[in-house]
Parts: C-alpha cells; sequence; structure tokens
C-alpha cells in the first residue's frame, strides 16, 4: 500500500519504519523543519559557543525494549548513546532509594528498600507489604483509583520519597489525581518483570540523535519519501483511499491509508470533519494535557555526585530532578532542572528554580542559559481515563491514529509513543 504518515515525531517516525518493513510505500510528513516532535534537539548559542541542548530533558529506562530494539534497527547502539544506572532517587543529601546493579528484579527491590538511608523499620515495612499485595493482586486495581489512595498505607517518608518523584515521572501527574493503574503497570513493567528493567538510561547523545535523524535517513536509504515542513491541511476519503491537502502543493496527494502520528490536538483538526469520527474525536476532547519546564543553568566548574540526583520536596521548590549534563556528553557545568506538571510564568518559574538550586545543591554561582516549557507536552493520566483509540473509525482499515495519547498501557512516555506508532503501522497487515 502507499502509506502517508503524517508527523514525525517518535511514533510517527516507528510508524513509518515499520510500515517500510511491511513493504508498504511511505510517505512521510512533518509540519516542522525538524522531527522529533517534543522529544527533539534544540540548538542553542551561549556566550557565542553553540551548545546542543534539547527542548526538554528526557530518560529512558531499561524495560523500554521497543524503543531500544528500533534504536538497534536504525543502527544507533543504546550502549554508546545512553549512559546506564541503577534507579536511583537519592538526594544531594543522600537520602531515598537507590537499587543495586544487576540483581534479579525483586532481590533489587527488596535491597533497595532495606538499604534506603533515613527510612525507619516502620517505613520499610510498610513498603515491602505495599508492594507484595499489588504482586498478589497481578499489578491491578479499579480504574478510578488514584495513586494517592493506592499508596495511603504507605508511610509519609516512602511516599513522598519514593511515590511521589515516581509518579510525576513516569506519569507527569501529582499522585492525588494519577491514575493508579497506569502506575501499576509501569512498576511492574520497570521494578519486577526483568533485570536491569528499572535502570535508568541518560542520553548523551541530543535527542534528535537517539531516533528522529536515524530513522529518516533509514527511510531515505530504503527509497521512502519523507517532506518536512509540510502541513497537512484537510482528509479527504475518495473510493481508492486518501486525499491528503497540504500548504505546499495545490493537488492533492495520494494515500491508500493514512497514519495520523501528529498530536491530539491535530488529529483532532483533521479526524472531526470525517464521517463516524464522533466517538474519537469527544475522546481527543476529553483529554486534559500537563505541562513540563525545562530550566537549564550554567555552574561553572561544578560536577554533581551523579548524573541525575532527585531533589527535595519543599515549599518553593518545583523542580523534581537534577541532571548533570556534563556527565552526559554535555558542556561542564551544564545543569538541566526538570519540572514536571509545571505551573505559573515561565520567569517566576526560572526564578524559584534557580532559588532551589543555589539552596538545595549549595551553589553560589548558577545562572539561567535557558528555560523550556512545554504546556502541553503530556496529557494528564488521570483515573478512569478514556483516551482515543487506535481507529478513529471501526469499519475504516485505513486509517489510524497513533501516539504517546492514544489508548494503551503506558502513560505519556517515549516508549508508549514508539509502541503506538508500531501498532498502527502493524494493523494495516
Amino acid at each position: 500500500m502507499h502509506v502517508a504518515v503524517i508527523g514525525a515525531g517518535w511514533a510517527g517516525c516507528a510508524a513509518a519504519v515499520e510500515a517500510t518493513r511491511r513493504g508498504h510505500q511511505v510517505l512521510l510528513l512533518e509540519a516542522s523543519r525538524q522531527p522529533g516532535g517534543r522529544a527533539r534537539r534544540l540548538d542553542w548559542v551561549h556566550e557565542g559557543q553553540p551548545w546542543r541542548l534539547d527542548n526538554g530533558q528526557h530518560i529512558l529506562i531499561g524495560a523500554y525494549r521497543e524503543t531500544l530494539e528500533l534504536m538497534r534497527t536504525l543502527g544507533v547502539e543504546p550502549e554508546a548513546h545512553l549512559h546506564r544506572l541503577p534507579l536511583s532517587l537519592r538526594t544531594p543529601q543522600g537520602q531515598g532509594m537507590a537499587l543495586p546493579a544487576g540483581w534479579p528484579p525483586r532481590l533489587a527491590v527488596l535491597a533497595g528498600v532495606l538499604a534506603a538511608p533515613g527510612w525507619r523499620a516502620r517505613d520499610k515495612l510498610s513498603l515491602l507489604r505495599s508492594a507484595l499485595a499489588w504482586q498478589a493482586a497481578g499489578f491491578q486495581c479499579p480504574p478510578e483509583v488514584s495513586v494517592a489512595r493506592l499508596c495511603s498505607g504507605l508511610t509519609p517518608a516512602v511516599f513522598q520519597g519514593l511515590i511521589e518523584p515516581l509518579c510525576v515521572s513516569a506519569l507527569n501527574t501529582p499522585a492525588e489525581r494519577a491514575s493508579a493503574q497506569v502506575f501499576l503497570r509501569v512498576m511492574q513493567d520497570a521494578l519486577f518483570s526483568e533485570r536491569g528493567g528499572a535502570d535508568l538510561l541518560l542520553p548523551r547523545s541530543d535527542l534528535s540523535a537517539l531516533l528522529p535523524d536515524a530513522a529518516l535517513a533509514w527511510l531515505k536509504a530504503q527509497g521512502q519519501a519523507v517532506r518536512l515542513g509540510t502541513r497537512v491541511l484537510g482528509l479527504l476519503r475518495h473510493a481508492k483511499g486518501w486525499a491528503l491537502q497540504t500548504a505546499c502543493e495545490d493537488t492533492p496527494l495520494q494515500a491508500d491509508a493514512v497514519l495520523l502520528a501528529c498530536p491530539a490536538g491535530e488529529s483532532l483538526r483533521l479526524l472531526e470533519p470525517l464521517d463516524g469520527t464522533a466517538g474519537w474525536v469527544a475522546a481527543a476532547r476529553g483529554l486534559s494535557h500537563e505541562a513540563i519546564a525545562t530550566v537549564y543553568a550554567n555552574a561553572p566548574g561544578v560536577q554533581l555526585p551523579a548524573p541525575m540526583l532527585a531533589l527535595p520536596s519543599e515549599a518553593d521548590a518545583p523542580a523534581q530532578f537534577v541532571f548533570d549534563r556534563g556527565q552526559l556528553g554535555g558542556p561542564a557545568g551544564l545543569l538541566a532542572f526538570v519540572v514536571s506538571a509545571s505551573q505559573g510564568e515561565r520567569s517566576a518559574l526560572e526564578a524559584q528554580v534557580l532559588a532551589q538550586g543555589r539552596r538545595q545543591l549549595a551553589l553560589e554561582q548558577l545562572e539561567a542559559v535557558t528555560t523550556v516549557v512545554d504546556k502541553r507536552a503530556t496529557f494528564a493520566c488521570t483515573p478512569g481515563l478514556e483516551r482515543p483509540g487506535l481507529r478513529p473509525v471501526q469499519t475504516d482499515d485505513a486509517l489510524r491514529a497513533c501516539g504517546d495519547y492514544v489508548a494503551g498501557p503506558y502513560p505519556a512516555t517515549l516508549e508508549g509513543a514508539v509502541r503506538s506508532g508500531l501498532a498502527a503501522a502493524r494493523s494495516l497487515g
């Protein structure tokens, strides 16, 4: 088939590659001049020097099997581009849980809990008791349960030191209004399914180099068509397939099948005029979104104790994590502070984060480089949320939607986007 993939983010790249591997002829269209969507390189000049930042600090974990396998298919070896270290939620003061390297998953969790500094015996017992209950229930719970309710039996030390940072980093939604069922699925795959599944994989190459750039090069080498800077204005169904009206051509492009891999708002815009899409459109309109802010700051001559640290939860301390980009292939002294589910104006948020960094990291010199705020970075992963599905029209075998917001077991993560793109391409046959 002639397959048009609209959107060259991580879902669209995965869909285009998989459709190619299945023998289809692919046309990949992207409105931006750069692929990658919300996970791409950001070129920046600091004091006359070119710096490669990202449009948001991302991490992968060892359980991201589909993403890692796709990278290898594209010739990007994860071992060369990702810094692996065992899951650690240690603060600059050494508090919090960390897992030992290379242990079987359940033993690693047990060892991490027992060795957690600052936790009393009743803290550790409350976590072990809850973990055993989650495992006995098959990591399932009623869909209306929140993470805070699920973890109501945990002590405050465990909830604040482990659950809250895990929840906000994985689901980008505060525990009080985050889906416990999705959280349990992430916990199961990361902590209890495979050796190294919870390992942090921190990019030491820019996000574009990890997958989008390699995907486009691979597609072109396979003879497929890639058009950047081409926005699709509308879709028209006809007897032989689809016509795509773009801003660049007077004559519509033709395709047998269409994979919508653009953001939810763009997919909604294209689908709303079509017959039979009312249910999908209603689900997409029901999504609310969370912001993520990344504050890049320069601390000359500073190297943190680890490439990534959790930051203590305090009043007027919005950032949950800090990354030492100097230990990850970037300029020495460059720090990236991540504020998940961020709120407020950019300038006020940046000032708060800088004050937090100076206080919690004991840094006298910490100057802002730039702050990146994506106000619609992820959907709010709330209890009982009905996400739009893979098929906007159940009876149509030639139209699919994919992206990290489409119905699936994962929250809005890179792995969720990749899995969704692969599933969309595979469903074409």
